[in-house]
């Protein structure tokens, strides 16, 4: 198979042409069973775009690939997409790889840390918005495209490539994956993103997209908004939180975005200890930020990491699940951030005041 994502240069031309999907899937075509896997705890985007390559490849070949994903599906729109649009997927640790002969990735990478297949197994065919990490020579197929908004984006293009048709369910499933990895159109997205979206709007569900827009939540989503803002410590432009234990991982990037609203702020970070490991999640309003990069130096020799230029994650496996001990990593990872971003260290001033 053909690697699709060098240079940029085959971005524009995949969109167009299905003769280069068609070689995606002649690489596939009879080889047996297919797995699609996406990064743990899934977003809109990585579940829209596995269930459309799945989509392509059961009409094109026959084969009904495995959706799977590790860690849990905590969001609560996260929760009514997978019920609301009656999306299969399996838990990953619930398979023997060794009955699949074809694995796939979606939206995520080799070596990232946020997914929960091995290194050390083969891998087919990798499709991903985030920046490319390695030059991934032993994947037949290769399309990484970090100038795009939103991995369903890429798979609306190979759909709309092979001129196959969209129901209802799907069309409302990667639409709702553009509009909010993109924030409706408002940050990091492409021409292609706007393209998809606007031919995505007339075909999804509107009561479906108020639904997920508008989910229901349990008590206890409040009390961790409490917590985050309680916690919150801003240092000039810089704001960090910590939400120290949670249940669902998904919080801290959520409380993340939810906070860079803040006037004067432009940086964000937040924290949070998930089952042995301390979650990180940063944003900011700065398009130039390069905020991938910025958390991958930050957690050098520390964990992983990876992102965009205006949201990024990452990860730091085992922590001690002592509040004194995630208190301390908190301070050492302010203080890199804040110097990382070139900021000027200033004392740091509870969101809340002083409490008087």
């Amino acid at each position: 198979m053909a690697e699709v994502g060098d240079e940029k240069q085959t971005a524009e031309s995949a969109c167009c042409s299905g003769e280069i999907v068609g070689q995606l899937l002649d690489g596939v075509r009879g080889k047996g069973r297919i797995l699609i896997v996406t990064h743990d705890n899934p977003d809109p985007d990585a579940l829209a775009a596995a269930v459309a390559l799945r989509h392509l490849l059961l009409v094109e070949t026959g084969e009904k690939a495995v959706v799977a994903f590790g860690g849990v599906i905590g969001r609560s729109e996260n929760r009514l997409m997978v019920d609301a649009l009656e999306l299969e997927l399996v838990p990953i640790a619930e398979l023997d790889f060794d009955d699949f002969a074809v694995i796939c990735m979606v939206d995520t990478q080799p070596g990232t840390g946020n997914n929960s297949y091995p290194e050390d197994r083969p891998l087919h065919l990798l499709i991903d918005h985030h920046p490319q990490r390695q030059d991934y020579a032993d994947i037949d197929w290769v399309d990484v495209r970090p100038e795009y908004g939103a991995s369903a984006t890429i798979l609306f293009e190979y759909l709309r490539a092979r001129d196959i048709y969209l129901g209802t369910r799907l069309a409302t499933c990667l639409f709702y994956a553009i509009k909010s990895e993109t924030q409706d159109l408002g940050r990091e997205w492409s021409k292609a993103d706007r393209d998809a979206y606007l031919h995505l709007l007339p075909l999804a569900n509107n009561q479906i997209l108020y639904r997920l827009s508008h989910p229901p939540v349990p008590n206890d989503y409040y009390s961790t908004f409490h917590r985050a803002i309680d916690n919150a410590t801003v240092y000039g432009k810089v704001l960090v939180f910590n939400l120290f234990q949670i249940d669902n991982p998904d919080l801290v990037a959520e409380l993340a975005d939810f906070l860079l609203r803040q006037e004067q702020v432009e940086y964000v970070m937040g924290l949070g200890w998930y089952e042995g490991d301390e979650l990180i999640s940063v944003r900011t309003t700065d398009p130039s930020a390069r905020l991938g990069s910025v958390i991958r130096e930050m957690l050098d020799g520390m964990g992983t990491a990876g992102g965009h230029g205006m949201m990024a994650g990452g990860q730091i496996r085992m922590v001690d699940e002592d509040k004194g001990s995630q208190k301390e990593l908190e301070r050492l990872l302010t203080r890199r951030y804040i110097k990382i971003l070139g900021q000027q260290t200033e004392p740091g001033v509870p969101l809340l005041g002083n409490g008087d």
